[in-house]
């Protein structure tokens, strides 16, 4: 069975990374893959190794040579089935020039914020099967007049396994200038507004109110990185936050927090809680789209409403000050994680979608 996908992403996380696990996946189950990518997009070299490559210049998802360039991929490689993972255009392209040539195609929605309904119907009628990242996703799909019968759900995924090791403190202390008695609460999100980084601002003075020792590290890039950084300034919190951009060493990062917050008013699933969970740490966040699905409240972390400031100020000193129910959630969020978010329970339930459809 061969696979052509279509991921428009330049830089290689949230979904981009995704479609690499599910091709390194696909390729070890002996499927074929053809990925269709950004000349210049951190994923083509990655992927070279599971798929067959075929880059595109293109200057955003809405470029007219895009369908062009899906059209040539699909007559060159012939795949069985057409899987589009971006949207904001290449969402309409791919189901388009699938559904002219007579190529059954599948898309992956990975964000919650609602669409037009009209639009909707009408883009996703190209497609044979809609995939969902969490429940969250299914019921907005469905509510904006996506048949029932088309929707598939299957979370994303992490590699938990590179998660659960040890933290090597010492080094962890230097590399982010604090200091032994410091409390590491940590947030792993993009800079944007959805994701909530003015909220923990507000709280933050809350949180230090009850743990003076309490230091945020703040992980990611994004077009509001600069106002955050204006507003801890602003706020006098300077000397509190750290803003140590995006990293790739968060496996050894993780285990060494003390605490993962991330609250988050819109959220398709959330990788970065995925992780957490994984590297054994309770997190507080926000009961907004699919986080309630990874973060079970007072099973693995504490979930607020969005915008309450001080229930998340609450949150975070109510487990601060508890280190044994921190040291429980963990451990039943890891538990979670592998049972839940691992590479091999998403990659098989895509192939048995896949399957199932070609039968």
């Amino acid at each position: 069975m061969r696979i052509l996908h279509v991921e428009t992403g330049r830089h290689l996380y949230g979904g981009a990374y995704q479609v690499l696990l599910l091709l390194k996946g696909l390729a070890d189950l002996g499927m074929e893959n053809i990925l269709v990518a950004p000349h210049d997009s951190a994923i083509l070299s990655q992927a070279a190794s599971y798929a067959r490559t075929h880059p595109v210049r293109m200057g955003g998802d809405l470029d007219p040579r895009l369908p062009l360039e899906i059209l040539r991929a699909i007559r060159s490689g012939r795949p069985h089935w057409v899987h589009v993972h971006s949207r904001r255009g290449a969402d309409w392209w791919g189901g388009a020039v699938a559904g002219a040539l007579g190529i059954p195609a599948m898309i992956t929605r990975r964000v919650d914020n609602p669409e037009p309904p009209a639009i909707v119907r009408l883009k996703y009628r190209c497609y044979r099967r809609v995939v969902a990242i969490s429940s969250a996703i299914t019921k907005i799909l469905e509510e904006q007049g996506v048949p029932s019968r088309k929707l598939a759900l299957i979370p994303s995924a992490v590699p938990t396994g590179e998660f659960a090791g040890q933290c090597a403190r010492d080094g962890f202390l230097r590399r982010f200038h604090l200091e032994p008695d410091h409390l590491a609460v940590g947030m792993i999100a993009q800079f944007i507004p959805r994701k909530g980084h003015h909220m923990l601002l507000q709280a933050a003075p809350m949180i230090l109110e009850s743990f003076p020792t309490a230091r945020f590290l703040l992980f990611g890039k994004g077009p509001l990185l600069p106002s955050v950084r204006q507003e801890c300034e602003n706020r006098g919190l300077g000397s509190c936050f750290r803003f140590p951009g995006f990293r790739h060493d968060l496996p050894r990062i993780l285990p060494c927090l003390d605490l993962v917050v991330h609250p988050a008013s819109m959220e398709g699933l959330g990788v970065s809680l995925i992780q957490a969970a994984a590297a054994g740490k309770a997190v507080v966040a926000c009961r907004a789209g699919g986080i309630p699905e990874v973060v079970r409240d007072r099973f693995n972390g504490l979930l607020v409403e969005p915008g309450d400031v001080e229930g998340l100020a609450g949150a975070v000193n109510a487990l601060l000050g508890d280190p044994e129910k921190r040291r429980q959630m963990g451990e039943a969020g890891r538990r979670w994680a592998l049972e839940r978010f691992s590479p091999e329970a998403m990659v098989a339930r895509y192939a048995a979608l896949y399957k199932e459809i070609a039968s």
